[in-house]
């Protein structure tokens, strides 16, 4: 994975770099290096990524809730 579709598969799945870092269990700043070529994506990391963002990209975010809010208020 390219460090340019490493920061696309992020925001593809809505993903901050400190978010993934969290996910992951790592400082942020590896997650940086990696986004900046400054590391190598590791081969199973970007793999990972790559299937979660295509399963992103394949499926329609459902639209059936939006605006709505709860028919009860807390």
């Amino acid at each position: 994975m390219t460090p340019k579709r490493f920061v696309e598969a992020l925001e593809c799945v809505h993903w901050t770099p400190i978010q993934i870092a969290e996910v992951l269990g790592c400082d942020v700043s590896l997650i940086e290096a990696w986004a900046t070529e400054k590391e190598k994506i590791p081969v199973e990391v970007g793999a990972w990524l790559e299937a979660l963002a295509e399963a992103h990209e394949a499926l329609c975010v459902p639209r059936t809730c939006r605006e709505k809010r709860a028919t009860v208020e807390p």
